[in-house]
């Protein structure tokens, strides 16, 4: 089965695409809306995983041309900022289903294969893996300045450092 991510954050796609393709999955993965029709355009996947803030633009308006491209292609809706107004928005502009960010590889696979969303311990995301990519995504927008990125996160420089040089083990960083 092939896929498309469409997701603005760098670093959670990437663990994703590789989390579901150590599944067998087949991912690539697009940052903006441009990028994912280009791709879709060079060869359609079977399911896309649309976040609904991508930069300025919304995940909502690739739906119809994702479905255009692919009448039977599975569109989920993810997002972090869910609510049930947005949720009825993106069903009715035609996705199949809408999960709440972080979704892991494995909640991704059930919702792939219409079983129902069970968010439990063993499909939750780690707390220390949420905090690394919080994390990360402040030094990206810093362009990998430790100081400006603790001020960003409203935390001191030496916490920081502390908490980059516990980088999560494999074991809790992909699921």
């Amino acid at each position: 089965m092939n896929g498309l991510l469409i997701d603005d954050d760098a670093v959670y796609a990437q663990v994703l695409q590789r989390s579901l393709e150590r599944r067998g999955l087949r991912v690539r993965v697009a940052c903006d809306a441009a990028a994912a029709l280009q791709l879709v355009a060079q060869e359609a996947p079977e399911f896309a995983l649309v976040d609904l803030k991508i930069g300025a633009s919304s995940g909502l308006n690739l739906i119809a041309p994702l479905r255009a491209a692919r009448a039977d292609m599975q569109i989920i809706l993810v997002t972090g900022y869910a609510s049930v107004a947005t949720a009825v928005e993106a069903i009715k502009r035609g996705a199949d289903n809408y999960l709440p960010k972080p979704v892991t590889a494995q909640a991704l696979i059930r919702a792939l294969q219409d079983e129902p969303f069970v968010e439990d311990v063993d499909t939750m995301t780690p707390l220390s893996r949420l905090e690394w990519e919080h994390i990360q995504q402040a030094l990206q927008q810093c362009d990998g300045n430790v100081s400006a990125a603790a001020r960003l996160l409203g935390m001191h420089r030496r916490s920081l450092q502390r908490k980059l040089a516990k980088r999560p083990g494999p074991e809790r960083l992909e699921r």
